[in-house]
């Protein structure tokens, strides 16, 4: 039986796009031959692929194309994206492209975009961007479908490097490396306190949170949810705040939110992990004011992704991007670098 859904994979943060349950009486097959039979227009190659990127799940763990399917046995494909249960809108939203050929386009994401149409954002969407520059820039006459192939996802309230596949051979190629933890992807995040050191990794199971279903929480016995490591070091020290790189070895939904929360260090103003309000500082009625005023410059979680690395599903180059601070972040770091040199509110 197939069936189609729109039910993110939490723990995977994936989208399951087919479900699959195996008969009782299903003698022993491999699965890319076993999907071959219930996937309309879906070709060996292209399973063992998907396989291989850790997009085929069985029982809820990735598998191998080699892997034999067994009666009871629950098959899932997940993919980047939600399943596409209404056509997408091409719309003319602007968005700076910083870098493209005929498989990639790598784009600098601000602060506040959804990166996918979902329920309560069918239009606005990076995705809704994306289709209206593929078709205003020749995607049909050059064979590309119009319509991008997400490999990750960004916060809508986090800004920076974002890299889309535009096509499905380049997608699960991607995505291996994705599975693979070979990508290289560096984060900045003002987060509320200083350090006694000077680099640290964060450990600990990232999953829904058993309190809030709209935030996610660290399980250190892993318990609960899915690996997820974090390694940081210091870039900046303000005394009441500190800007940190963070370099994602896992991708969990919100894992530098929920890692940094966890130390005792939530990112600032992060409303929903509670860096919204004054953790560190004085008392005095000028200090409030300033934090208040920082909050204003950067009203969202002080999050930035600034590098990203992979390797060309292509050409196989090694390929680095780069995106500067937002305006929004760039001026509340000039605030707290005026104010950790002056102290002119103490």
């Amino acid at each position: 039986m197939t069936e189609l859904s729109d039910q993110t994979n939490e723990d995977q943060e994936l989208f399951e796009h087919y479900r699959f349950n195996v008969d009782p009486g299903q003698s022993p097959l491999r699965i890319d031959k076993y999907l071959m039979h219930h996937i309309e227009n879906a070709s060996r190659s292209r399973l063992q692929t998907a396989a291989n990127s850790g997009n085929i799940l069985v029982n809820g763990e990735p598998v191998k194309p080699s892997y034999k399917v067994r009666p009871g046995d629950v098959i899932s494909i997940v993919m980047a994206e939600p399943v596409r249960s209404k056509e997408m809108l091409a719309e003319d939203i602007p968005i700076e492209i910083l870098y493209e050929d005929d498989d990639i386009i790598v784009v600098n994401k601000y602060a506040g975009m959804v990166v996918h149409p979902a329920h309560g954002n069918f239009s606005g969407t990076l995705v809704n961007a994306l289709l209206w520059h593929f078709q205003q820039n020749g995607g049909e006459t050059k064979k590309i479908k119009p319509g991008p192939y997400l490999v990750h996802r960004i916060d809508k309230n986090t800004s920076g490097v974002m890299l889309i596949a535009k096509n499905e051979i380049a997608q699960a190629k991607i995505s291996e490396q994705f599975f693979d933890h070979s990508i290289d992807r560096k984060y900045n995040a003002l987060v509320w306190g200083d350090f006694d050191e000077d680099e640290g990794t964060i450990e600990g199971h990232v999953g829904r949170s058993l309190k809030n279903r709209k935030m996610m929480a660290v399980f250190p016995n892993g318990e609960y949810g899915k690996s997820a490591v974090t390694h940081y070091k210091v870039a900046e020290r303000f005394g009441y705040v500190t800007l940190v790189e963070c370099q994602l070895e896992t991708g969990r939904t919100h894992q530098i939110r929920a890692h940094m929360k966890y130390i005792g260090h939530p990112l600032f103003n992060d409303e929903t992990y509670g860096g919204s309000r004054i953790l560190k500082g004085t008392t005095f009625t000028k200090y409030k004011q300033f934090v208040k005023n920082c909050f204003s410059i950067c009203p969202r979680q002080a999050l930035h992704a600034r590098t990203l690395g992979f390797i060309h599903p292509t050409t196989n180059e090694k390929m680095l991007f780069e995106a500067p601070f937002p305006d929004d972040m760039r001026q509340l770091l000039e605030k707290w670098t005026n104010y950790a040199v002056h102290k002119v509110l103490d």
